[in-house]
């Protein structure tokens, strides 16, 4: 019990998380559009469910703080309160505070008390006095007004509904409690309920564990059928339940309500054929089906209750207009699980690289036909599992709108975050890691990029200014732009400062564009000051690493006076990639083929003609490194070799190979701790005959050839056997 108990909670909490950051969206779109009655509805459906699931699994602190957010909301809804600033500034802040309380219910931490008090003091304070059920002034019904009695609904607003509820006997080992619910259709309205007790054992039969009631329950309320949905929004699997409008306040229909019988077969608590063999008898009808024990009491005192009441609320009618909310559904499955089936699907890919070599080696056309097949099924599988695993990069984008909207009014400047291409989508685990690169670079946009307002006005801008955030499909990339139309990179201020602080020697002279890419040095920064937002040299330099580690690269252009953008590739996957395999003295190396451009001959160079390192592509100059000298490789080099053209940190570059095998697809196995570090290697893949292959890191390999092309720094030529 102890364990379903802690699964029930953690489903909460994850549930949670997800609930606020679509809390946050929703009510950063809502700043924008406050008129817009969608974007309300979503905030109180996203607080009401908080709540609700809350209260079930014992976040009672949770659910009591939502409970106060969720009825001014519920007014909002009913246009009772005016979306304000006040309300938009409020809201925020109480999602942080039901973030707190969760991550305090983890911790074990006390959550901070005064704070909750204050954002429910003020949230109350929003809601005129008048507007609240308590304090609303009876009137004589027969006027058309609201009846004096407390349950009593308001004709011309209400609407009548039949709930009935029949819970599974052991919905309370889920942790629900179907009394709680009922108490929940009783704060919508007028609410009498029946209870049924026919299916109660004997004493020496009851197992006090398992629910034996279920009851129907008669609902007068001017909420509409999903607000009547959502109160068993997390018992539907656990209970029947048959909620129908038995009387619309909207609809002016004179006519007298349905006979008893009528609505008993409606119920399904009796056939035509009995109600029609007891009417025979001649007797009042709910006594006749009682005596003759076709329905017990109970339920005819439920149905004479609702008869009863839609005729007191049909002496006056009104129209109103309703909306209904329609919501889908969704499995939630174990990242774990995912990950798993991955792994699996890997397996299954390198399993069928080697029976498709067998078969060649066997030229056996039956079975080459049944490998061709399985290539089929397994790239099909292969690209569905990893579609599983993508998700729209606006999950992320999202976020960033109210990291702007605060950090923006921390620095005194009027920013607007723009998002393009939130649909485009990208493997979960390199969103997972992109977050933290991508805060920086906005930080460093608004810090240092879009200038203050007075400053914007004086050189002729808009006294706004705008940071575009966008992701786009570019082959077997994904392309993410932060593009800012602030001040600018001045690449001579950059050269002075990287001479200050010791990043390069006073002498050295670099070209412009060089010069702007010392941003990306540790320790560097352009802040006059250390400030809570930058002025430490951390943040671009780890920018960079972390782009390299998700085998993405990041690219730099900027225009003084005109702004900056920062353009961030990255592979689709982390799992499986296309590559191209090659050969390098005798050794296998996978390229990745998003950064090959082009494969060409090559004359082996004489020892005159090796210092050079330059290749006549077409009338392009090419640089290019031989892989046989960086990898320290054995054994005579091939009379004609192949150069593999590729682009790397926005340049071409050729890499000088023994033989270029073709493609392969490449199922990326991470290196031990002793390999992992090496320097332009990536990773490792099993290839069809069972030997090991390592993946090229094409930008390390570049900058490693760049950075010791005097002393002739070798990777060791890597030993295929094991380390992977």
């Amino acid at each position: 019990m102890q364990s379903q108990e802690d699964a029930n909670r953690a489903a909460f909490i994850e549930e949670a998380q997800d609930l606020l950051a679509e809390l946050e969206t929703a009510l950063l779109e809502l700043e924008a559009q406050p008129d817009d009655r969608d974007l309300v509805a979503r905030v109180f459906r996203a607080m009401h469910t908080i709540k609700g699931s809350g209260a079930m699994f014992g976040f009672d602190d949770i659910a009591h703080f939502t409970h106060d957010v969720e009825t001014v909301f519920d007014r909002v809804r009913n246009g009772e309160v005016p979306v304000t600033r006040q309300l938009l500034d409020l809201t925020p802040a109480s999602r942080d505070h039901i973030a707190q309380l969760l991550h305090c219910a983890v911790s074990g931490d006390a959550p901070d008390l005064t704070h909750a008090a204050a954002i429910t003091g003020s949230l109350r304070a929003l809601v005129p006095v008048a507007a609240t059920v308590a304090d609303a002034t009876p009137h004589d019904a027969e006027s058309g007004e609201c009846p004096a009695e407390p349950e009593a609904p308001c004709p011309p607003c209400t609407r009548t509904w039949r709930v009935r509820f029949r819970p599974v006997p052991s919905i309370l080992f889920s942790g629900a409690n179907p009394l709680s619910l009922l108490d929940e259709l009783r704060e919508l309205g007028g609410a009498q309920v029946f209870p049924h007790f026919s299916e109660v054992p004997v004493l020496d039969e009851l197992q006090p564990e398992l629910c034996h009631l279920w009851w129907d329950v008669l609902l007068s309320s001017e909420a509409d059928e999903a607000a009547l949905r959502d109160v068993f929004l997390f018992v539907e699997d656990d209970a029947d339940i048959d909620i129908r409008l038995v009387d619309d306040a909207r609809i002016v229909d004179d006519a007298a309500y349905k006979r008893l019988g009528e609505i008993l077969i409606e119920r399904g608590d009796v056939s035509a054929d009995d109600l029609h063999r007891v009417l025979d008898e001649q007797r009042p009808l709910g006594r006749l089906l009682t005596d003759a024990g076709v329905v017990p009491p109970e339920r005819v005192d439920a149905a004479l209750a609702e008869q009863q009441a839609v005729r007191t609320i049909r002496q006056s009618r009104d129209k109103e207009s309703t909306a209904r909310d329609d919501s889908g559904a969704s499995i939630r499955v174990a990242a774990s699980k995912l990950d798993f089936l991955v792994d699996l699907v890997g397996e299954l890919v390198i399993v069928q690289a080697q029976l498709s070599q067998a078969a060649h080696l066997r030229s056996d056309p039956g079975l080459l036909g049944l490998v061709e097949e399985l290539e089929r099924l397994s790239d099909e599988l292969r690209d569905t599992t990893l579609g599983i695993r993508m998700l729209p990069i606006g999950t992320t984008f999202s976020k960033f709108r109210r990291l702007v909207r605060d950090l923006s009014a921390e620095l005194g400047k009027d920013v607007e975050l723009v998002t393009l291409g939130g649909e485009t989508e990208l493997d979960k685990t390199v969103i997972e890691r992109l977050g933290d690169p991508l805060v920086h670079c906005l930080r460093n946009s608004l810090d240092h990029g879009v200038e203050s307002p007075d400053v914007r006005a004086a050189a002729g801008k808009p006294r706004t200014g705008t940071v575009t955030l966008s992701a786009a499909h570019a082959g077997g990339e994904v392309l993410i732009t932060i593009a800012d139309d602030g001040a600018g990179i001045d690449p001579v201020r950059v050269l002075e400062i990287a001479r200050k602080r010791g990043v390069i020697a006073p002498d050295v002279e670099l070209p412009a564009r060089e010069a702007m890419e010392l941003i990306f040095a540790p320790g560097f920064s352009t802040a006059e000051k250390v400030t809570n937002v930058s002025g430490r040299g951390v943040g671009m330099d780890v920018v960079k690493r972390s782009i390299e580690a998700l085998r993405g690269r990041i690219e730099l252009d900027s225009t003084v006076g005109k702004g900056t953008t920062l353009t961030i590739r990255l592979p689709l996957t982390l799992a499986i990639i296309d590559g191209l395999q090659v050969l390098v003295g005798g050794e296998s190396y996978v390229i990745p083929l998003n950064h090959v451009e082009e494969c060409a001959e090559h004359a082996t160079p004489s020892a005159a003609d090796g210092r050079q390192r330059i290749i006549n592509l077409r009338g392009e100059i090419v640089p290019y490194i031989r892989l046989r000298e960086l990898f320290a490789s054995s054994g005579p080099a091939p009379a004609i070799e192949q150069v593999v053209v590729v682009d790397a940190q926005g340049s071409r570059f050729g890499l000088v190979v023994d033989c270029v095998v073709g493609e392969h697809q490449t199922v990326i196995k991470s290196l031990g701790r002793i390999y992992k570090d090496v320097p332009g290697i990536s990773g490792a893949t099993i290839k069809g005959d069972g030997s090991m292959a390592l993946i090229l890191d094409v930008p390390g390999l570049v900058q490693l050839a760049a950075d010791q092309p005097q002393r002739g720094q070798r990777v060791p030529a890597a030993s295929h056997g094991g380390g992977a």
